[in-house]
């Protein structure tokens, strides 16, 4: 039987009219009852007098009366309410039809095989051709599942407005459809300037990356646990590099008879300070462990010369590219006395094919160190030196190394004095290629325990007479 009471529906044309010509298709109340039947909310209605008019599928699934049974019915005695509580429910819902708007209330209704179900619902009044009430339709859905709903409503604007984590709806295209307040800062855009614009635009390195992973996830789901993504943000100061923990969700419309992806929900957190204190720690780990690797190394030397290209091979490691040692002329000097110095190559890694460190300076020729050269100023200072090419052409840090006495792909140098006994012995100088970060605060440190630890090695060469 139709979701509508069909009586009365030839009262519109009335009984001696002829029907309309034309080809023969749904007429009106077959097209309402499509439509009330496709609806995902449960509906009644009742006309002024309180007889049931309408009752569609929804209705039938919750409530387990059809139709048939229900359509006809005077109010919910009885059959869908309780004696008891007829009366309430009938008067709570017909009094939509004096009040505004739409009236919500909640109570239980019966069941056709005598259980019950609490109901949350919406019923206003409906008005006739007059502009007067004619009766009362009332929504209505079971409480949990208005509940649910309600709920998943609320966490989405949570989400977007108010979450301490980016959120990022990407849709099909890669491209962001809804940004938060927290995801448009940490892009450092608005969060309309960001919709629909390529990620690449918004993004200056790691979009590969995460265009990577959002497309596996539209292809394969969610992956089992968050990722860590580098990427570096364009800022008014610059790009920033910063790592964000990413969790991904794939979207697909509960409306589609078979899952088609809307997109994928994007969250992600800002772990940058985290993950850089956990490579600071295992850099230090690393560092201490070669250096009590190196010396142990070491005292098996019987040459301190060796000992001290010992030292230098271990450092190498995750450190830079190449390595020089370069001792004072003629000795060690005072404090003082630094003026004029000059260095004498000792030791130094080979600048083509990776090997150990090898010992030279046997004619004792100074190096052609120009004035100001890193490692001059080291010996004056008594202190580190750090200096880069900077940004520039190729060719130009070529030239930049070269004029410097230094394999021509260096771009970055550490200049770490070497002392003893209150001397000054030389400079042990650490260079970086192309492609490395320059030197930080951190490695300067590290490079002068190295030093330490090479300079004891020569002061004993000096006092063996083995220099």
């Amino acid at each position: 039987m139709s979701a509508s009471r069909r009586s009365g529906t030839t009262d519109e044309l009335g009984p001696d009219e002829p029907e309309p010509a034309g080809p023969a298709g749904p007429d009106g109340s077959d097209l309402l009852a499509a439509l009330l039947d496709g609806m995902d909310a449960a509906l009644c209605a009742f006309d002024a007098g309180g007889v049931v008019t309408h009752w569609n599928r929804e209705a039938e699934r919750i409530l387990g009366w059809s139709a048939a049974e229900a359509v006809g019915r005077h109010g919910f005695a009885g059959w869908a309410v309780r004696e008891a509580d007829a009366e309430e429910v009938e008067g709570r819902l017909m009094s939509a039809m004096r009040a505004p708007g739409r009236q919500v209330h909640e109570f239980a209704l019966l069941t056709k095989d005598g259980g019950r179900v609490l109901v949350r619902t919406q019923s206003a009044a409906v008005r006739g051709p007059d502009g007067k009430p004619a009766g009362v339709y009332c929504a209505f859905s079971e409480v949990h599942a208005q509940i649910d709903l309600e709920r998943s409503i609320a966490l989405s604007e949570a989400l977007f407005e108010e979450a301490s984590w980016g959120v990022v709806l990407v849709d099909a295209d890669l491209r962001p459809a809804v940004v938060n307040a927290h995801a448009a800062r940490a892009l450092g855009t608005g969060r309309t300037s960001a919709l629909g614009r390529p990620l690449g635009e918004l993004l200056a390195q790691g979009v590969e990356e995460l265009e990577s992973a959002l497309t596996h996830v539209l292809a394969e789901g969610a992956p089992p646990a968050p990722a860590d993504i580098w990427v570096s943000v364009r800022t008014a100061d610059g790009e920033q590099r910063r790592c964000w923990r990413c969790g991904f969700v794939r979207l697909a419309s509960p409306l589609a008879e078979e899952p088609v992806p809307l997109g994928v929900a994007w969250l992600f957190v800002d772990v940058t300070a985290g993950k850089q204190g956990e490579q600071e720690a295992a850099q230090l780990r690393f560092r201490a462990n070669q250096l009590h690797r190196a010396a142990r190394a070491a005292a098996e030397s019987e040459d301190p010369r060796e000992a001290a290209t010992v030292h230098l091979d271990f450092a190498l490691a995750g450190f830079a590219d190449h390595a020089l040692i370069d001792r004072v002329a003629g000795g060690a000097v005072a404090d003082g006395e630094t003026d004029s110095v000059r260095l004498v190559r000792v030791a130094a890694t080979p600048s083509g094919a990776p090997g150990p460190s090898l010992l030279t300076g046997q004619a004792g020729l100074p190096v052609r160190y120009a004035q100001g050269h890193p490692a001059l100023q080291c010996v004056e200072r008594t202190g580190s030196v750090r200096a880069t090419v900077g940004a520039v052409p190729a060719g130009q840090a070529r030239e930049w190394a070269v004029a410097r006495q230094w394999p021509e792909d260096t771009v970055h140098a550490l200049c770490a004095v070497l002392r003893g006994r209150g001397r000054t012995l030389g400079v042990v100088t650490f260079l970086r290629a192309r492609g490395r970060s320059p030197f930080e605060r951190p490695d300067t440190v590290y490079a002068e325990d190295v030093a330490v630890r090479i300079a004891a090695a020569l002061d004993l060469a000096e006092v063996l007479g083995r220099d």
